[in-house]
């Protein structure tokens, strides 16, 4: 359902979804109790070296879907994700929304942050795509993934507490959930209590955080 009615996003991603556009990855098919948290956005110098040493105390593998440009500024905390056993993502060069984007323009800043980063995971900012587009970079890159998600956790809505993307999250967790959160200035003041949250309970319910591999990809 929607956050509310004037959110205008799913926190949940309703069922129809993942059939209209079932290109992309929305969720991983497994029964084990898993979980898959994504970060968008970064790399950020501030906040990716706080979500990374979270991640460790918890032994916890996450998927990052950088802005080339800001992979490009970075690339040392880039090379500090992979190094600690973290998986990253394409999420473009300059954060296109490809609805108001030309398919050209579109697949050309996918490609320039693919010098960074890659082309395998790739996530279309604010999840805005046209399916045309879909097409022409699975066409380009028949081994990648796009990757969407199954739980928002509203952490980039102002107009939200800490305890409410907290709830967003908690209350939807099912094995195999793509969580999306943000290491961004503007997520950060309810990322960081969220994230801690999930981190916590999600280990007391018995679940383990991965990161996107291909092995997962492939169930």
């Amino acid at each position: 359902m929607l956050n509310n009615l004037s959110n205008y996003y799913f926190v949940k991603t309703p069922f129809f979804l993942p059939i209209w556009y079932s290109k992309q990855v929305w969720k991983i098919r497994t029964r084990e109790p898993v979980l898959f948290l994504t970060f968008d956005d970064g790399p950020h110098p501030e906040h990716t070296p706080v979500v990374l040493d979270l991640l460790k105390a918890h032994h916890a593998k996450a998927s990052f879907f950088c802005i080339g440009k800001n992979a490009e500024s970075n690339p040392e905390l880039l090379d500090k994700i992979l190094q600690e056993g973290h998986v990253v993502g394409n999420h473009t060069q300059h954060h296109l929304n490809g609805w108001k984007a030309s398919d050209d323009d579109y697949l050309l800043d996918i490609q320039k942050a693919g010098t960074f980063l890659g082309n395998r995971l790739f996530r279309p900012p604010y999840g805005r795509i046209r399916q045309t587009q879909v097409s022409r970079f699975l066409n380009q890159h028949p081994k990648a993934n796009i990757i969407m998600w199954t739980i928002l956790s509203g952490d980039f809505d102002e107009r939200l507490t800490p305890q409410q993307c907290e709830k967003n999250v908690l209350t939807h967790l099912q094995a195999g959930s793509i969580i999306v959160f943000h290491d961004s200035d503007k997520a950060a003041p309810r990322m960081f209590p969220a994230l801690i949250k999930l981190l916590e309970e999600g280990q007391q319910r018995g679940f383990q955080f991965e990161a996107l591999t291909e092995e997962w990809l492939k169930k």
